[in-house]
């Protein structure tokens, strides 16, 4: 038998039987297997080819590998999440040599992994009160040595009490909690909303997730229904949201900030992208909105935050508000969209009333900082109950968010209150925190300004800084020489020089002729920042 390999569509690869041998030999099993849109004619003996893209090899194993790189999931192959990618891999390899004593010659002594916002990673100290209840809900029978805890470890009372209560509500953290997360939990998110925003908040429309990414791709899931299915997704953003819409093949609609108006979101800008997406045939059903921003760090005013509800009300879109940064803002207020959507409910009785609007937290950002311990939520606003249904079949096809990532969420949204035993100490490591991120951001900041063709508005808040580069026609040159974009060149150098691992803007979507790269301020000290302006100096020379 002869097999050829033939192209489909440009995107896959199928083998298939051109011609079969009249005389085959008794001593030839042979087995038709169907992989995907491959189908093969499988013998004991070796098949051999010419084609230097061979993927699959016959050979005297039983087995043969079903997957190559054509026959894969295409969405997936098309996926891009650029905050783990090349440069985050490389700076890794960098880590390991570095730990294992052969990067010896390398010109620095650390990687600092400035690509992510992983505050515990650089060094940020989890907060006391949140990993000494997490303590004990990890192993209760510590709970029997209350005196031990409380005269030579340092708990305190609260800490104890706040132990028991979760432990009531979940039973214990190795067991599976409700799909949605358990009553209490979501009473207390309930209880921080209402506080927060000044309106009432329902405990049923409150689900717990594996942090806000996971609340991102179930709602995704539910909205997107196919290639014409359109989401507006502003840019630059983080590249959650593309790269889930590519694994769904459903339409990114990308809208523009405004990096001369410090990236601000213009409903007009919303409008136009809208506008042509529509002509093109999509059928746009939502608009995320990350507030504080990410990358850009920045912040929307009351009366943008008006603007966009008014826009998503005329123009029937799901509102996603991914408000993770919300105790990260140094220049002015944070306005939740709950807090912005209930007051113009009041004020215009009956127009925003079917305003479908979503609004997620996590405990991986703000001062918290639990990245790894998964914890999150998302809260449902005005959408149909068959919907919410829907929505909660979703959930519930994954059982549940992490159980101890779901009682952090609970520490999060309830730490200790003025008076409480453990209140001064949270105080303390809180206002910390803040400042210290701060004062990094300024120093970050104030060392961009002073760099030759940087520009970087001042930090409004989230984790980051997202500066704009203009790069020299040879530097353009030499990226497209070792073909890179002139922004991961720059990036890839610095990487090279410092041990410092950025992202290239192009990973979050950028003005075309604009070059930038994201940075976070969670790194301590300044020496890593004057490593970054020597670099930066002598990279200008070099490709002057």
């Amino acid at each position: 038998m002869a097999l050829s390999r033939v192209s489909a569509s440009g995107a896959c690869n199928r083998f298939t039987t051109l011609s079969r041998s009249s005389s085959s030999s008794s001593s030839t099993t042979s087995a038709l297997t169907r992989f995907g849109l491959e189908t093969v004619l499988l013998a004991k003996q070796p098949i051999l080819r010419s084609s230097p893209l061979t993927y699959r090899t016959m050979s005297t194993s039983p087995r043969l590998r079903s997957l190559n790189i054509d026959n894969v999931n295409p969405h997936v192959r098309k996926a891009e999440y650029a905050v783990r990618g090349e440069l985050a891999v490389r700076s890794e390899e960098y880590r390991a040599q570095l730990a294992s004593g052969k990067g010896k010659d390398l010109p620095f002594d650390n990687v600092i992994s400035a690509n992510i916002g992983n505050p515990q990673q650089l060094d940020q100290k989890p907060i006391t009160f949140f990993r000494q209840v997490l303590s004990l809900l990890e192993y209760p029978p510590l709970l029997e040595k209350e005196d031990v805890l409380l005269n030579q470890l340092g708990y305190k009372k609260d800490v104890i009490e706040r132990a028991k209560w979760l432990l009531e509500q979940v039973g214990s953290v190795g067991a599976y909690s409700a799909s949605t997360g358990p009553q209490g939990i979501k009473e207390s998110i309930a209880k921080f909303i209402e506080k927060r925003d000044g309106h009432p908040a329902d405990p049923s429309s409150i689900y717990l997730s594996a942090g806000a990414s996971s609340g991102v791709n179930t709602l995704l899931h539910v909205i997107c229904a196919g290639p014409k299915t359109g989401v507006l997704v502003p840019i630059p953003q983080y590249p959650l949201y593309t790269a889930t819409l590519s694994l769904l093949d459903a339409t990114c609609v990308p809208y523009y900030l405004d990096e001369a108006n410090a990236w601000s979101t213009s409903a007009s800008s919303i409008t136009s992208a809208l506008t042509t997406a529509k002509e093109a045939g999509t059928d746009v059903r939502a608009i995320a909105i990350i507030n504080p921003g990410n990358p850009t760090g920045a912040s929307l005013s009351y009366e943008d935050v008006e603007s966009v509800i008014d826009l998503a009300a005329s123009e029937h879109l799901v509102i996603l508000a991914d408000e993770v940064y919300q105790t990260n803002v140094f220049i002015g207020k944070f306005h939740s969209f709950k807090a912005v959507l209930r007051d113009m409910q009041k004020k215009t009785p009956g127009k925003y009333d079917t305003v479908e609007l979503v609004s997620l937290h996590s405990v991986s950002k703000g001062i918290v900082g639990e990245c790894g311990h998964r914890g999150g939520y998302f809260e449902l606003c005005g959408f149909d109950p068959e919907v919410v249904a829907q929505i909660y079949k979703f959930v519930s096809i994954s059982l549940c968010a992490p159980v101890i990532g779901q009682c952090l969420v609970e520490l999060m949204v309830n730490p200790p209150n003025e008076g409480e035993p453990s209140y001064d100490l949270y105080k303390s490591e809180r206002d910390g925190i803040f400042a210290g991120l701060q004062s990094r951001a300024t120093a970050l900041h104030k060392a961009f300004q002073a760099m030759e063709g940087v520009e970087c508005g001042p930090p409004q808040g989230s984790m980051y800084l997202f500066p704009t580069i203009t790069l020299s026609q040879k530097a353009i040159e030499a990226a497209k020489k070792d073909g890179k974009t002139p922004d991961a060149f720059y990036a890839m150098k610095m990487l090279e020089a410092t041990g410092v691992c950025v992202v290239p803007g192009a990973g979050f979507g950028q003005k075309e002729g604009t070059l930038h790269f994201r940075t976070t301020f969670l790194a301590p000290g300044t020496e890593w920042v004057e490593g970054l302006a020597k670099f930066h100096e002598g990279f200008m020379a070099e490709y002057r």
